[in-house]
């Protein structure tokens, strides 16, 4: 029987709210995020309007801005308006995709790589200069560069090319500026380290778990694709270290895609990326772009299945943290920064609404402009809805100013998705568009068939029943989860 339905409801008492069942307990949410996990007969108290001002219970919902007549408006409005801070500035994130060509082919692949003979999808020095003046008219004080391809590594002088002249302009834009390498590291070399590593440029990878199921997903012609990256890790760590600088904030981050040969292997994938030293790992469920929409019988899965796998690897890593073994999962720590910190860590894809052109902006090798990666995504899959632009040709404004920029950003503002307005996870959630259009055929997606949806409830689910329990230890590592580090050594330039 459910624990929810109460009779006779107050109407003047509280302020608005929304509530679930979550393991036994009633967890109520409001329009900031504040959050209290209440017993059955509580929460029929505090819906009745029926809670004494000298009990705890009610000194509880009031720090928390639940009843109506002890409400801080002021306190709300500034609170809301921090969290929504991001609307205060243009685009930070802005993914250059270099190369189509990958030397490696991966069963999921999202990216749709090119052969290494296709020479074509190279983006020209000419495209990368006029990439660069559009990505420094945004109005963000700060601007990441993130490499992307295929694989960025097979056209590394334009990816120098890149850093010098944003490096060179920024002189004068004296916006903070960051780089970011995405890349399979096979094609990594001492020269190419040595210039990322001067020129402060965070290296991210990909690792899909132990070497036999990374191998089998991710195949390098003739080696080792898991063999080659970890070797880079460790040896880019290294360099790290010997630079003087703090290894648990300073090293590469990796993450993995999570298929269907993945789910039972949840303790061997955390393992691994101990062994690593790494710090992090991002348990990303498959999504339904590039050649994963062709491997999807072998790749794919039921979202409950993925939420089992997810739980036991929650558990084995908080098991770990208990033991001294520092490691955190990146989807519980976006989450819980909402939750605990009271913070939006600007997460692009979780967010309200999301980051679609007003937060990142992806660029094709050939100067074609993409609301995000995702959309670029399904341009080279044949489907160009999210195409709002081109560099040689389309002003700033007009990108950001874009019908289809309007449009994402009404239809991933969780205020007004039907399904989503009442939710009770509305403060620490978010929708991506781009997924909605190709799994459900509309932007505006319906939440409650979305496999996104199932995901980002299952894992909160998951977070409040850890949160509601009784081990104060496990509370303690979450919260430490949601630190913010320090990560300057990335940060170029300052802003004026």
């Amino acid at each position: 029987m459910s624990l929810l339905p109460v009779d006779r409801p107050s109407t003047s008492f509280a302020m608005p709210f929304k509530h679930r069942e979550v393991s036994g307990r009633v967890l109520i949410t409001n329009l900031v995020g504040d959050f209290l996990l209440l017993s059955p007969d509580d929460f029929a108290a505090f819906a009745r309007g029926d809670v004494a001002r000298d009990t705890a219970l009610y000194r509880s919902l009031a720090e928390r801005h639940f009843i109506r007549a002890d409400a801080d408006t002021r306190q709300i409005a500034d609170r809301l308006r921090a969290r929504k801070a991001f609307l205060n500035h243009g685009p930070n994130l802005h993914i250059v995709v270099v190369t189509l060509r990958c030397n490696e082919t991966c069963v999921y692949c999202h990216a749709s790589r090119a052969d290494m003979n296709a020479t074509h999808t190279d983006m020209t020095p000419e495209i990368a200069d006029q990439t660069v003046k559009t990505i420094f008219a945004t109005t963000s004080p700060s601007v990441t560069i993130e490499f992307q391809g295929g694989e960025p590594l097979v056209n590394f002088p334009l990816v120098k090319h890149i850093i010098e002249a944003a490096r060179e302009t920024n002189k004068a834009a004296g916006k903070r500026l960051e780089f970011t390498l995405v890349t399979n590291l096979s094609l990594m070399d001492e020269e190419k380290l040595a210039y990322l590593v001067a020129n402060r440029v965070q290296v991210c990878t990909s690792i899909d778990g132990p070497e036999r199921l990374h191998d089998r997903q991710r195949k390098l012609p003739g080696l080792s694709a898991y063999g080659s990256a970890a070797r880079w890790i460790r040896r880019i760590n290294d360099a790290y270290a010997q630079m003087g600088l703090d290894p648990t904030l300073y090293h590469v981050e990796a993450l993995l895609t999570t298929t269907r040969e993945a789910l039972p292997l949840w303790k061997e994938i955390v393992d691994t990326y101990v062994a690593l030293g790494c710090r992090a790992l991002f348990l990303r469920p498959v999504d339904p772009f590039g050649f994963a929409d062709r491997t999807g019988q072998i790749v794919e899965y039921p979202r409950s299945e993925y939420l089992t796998f997810y739980g036991n690897a929650l558990d084995y890593l908080l098991d770990l943290n208990k033991k001294g073994v520092e490691i955190l999962e990146r989807y519980a720590a976006i989450f819980l920064t909402k939750i605990l910190a009271g913070e939006d860590p600007n997460f692009l894809d979780i967010r309200s609404p999301c980051g679609a052109a007003i937060g990142q902006v992806a660029y094709n090798h050939d100067g074609k402009v993409f609301t995000c990666d995702e959309g670029r995504m399904l341009h080279e899959m044949g489907d160009s809805s999210f195409l709002i632009g081109d560099v040689a040709t389309t002003g700033y404004r007009d990108l950001m100013g874009h019908e289809t920029v309007r449009a994402l950003a009404i239809a991933s503002n969780l205020d007004g998705q039907p399904d989503c307005v009442n939710c009770t996870y509305q403060p620490y959630c978010g929708t991506c568009p781009v997924h909605s259009h190709r799994t459900q055929g509309s932007i505006f997606g319906r939440m409650r068939e979305s496999s996104l949806c199932a995901v980002h409830k299952g894992i909160q689910d998951l977070l409040f029943t850890k949160l509601g329990g009784d081990d104060a230890e496990v509370i303690d590592i979450l919260r430490k989860w949601t630190t913010v580090r320090d990560r300057t050594h990335f940060q170029q330039g300052v802003v004026k």
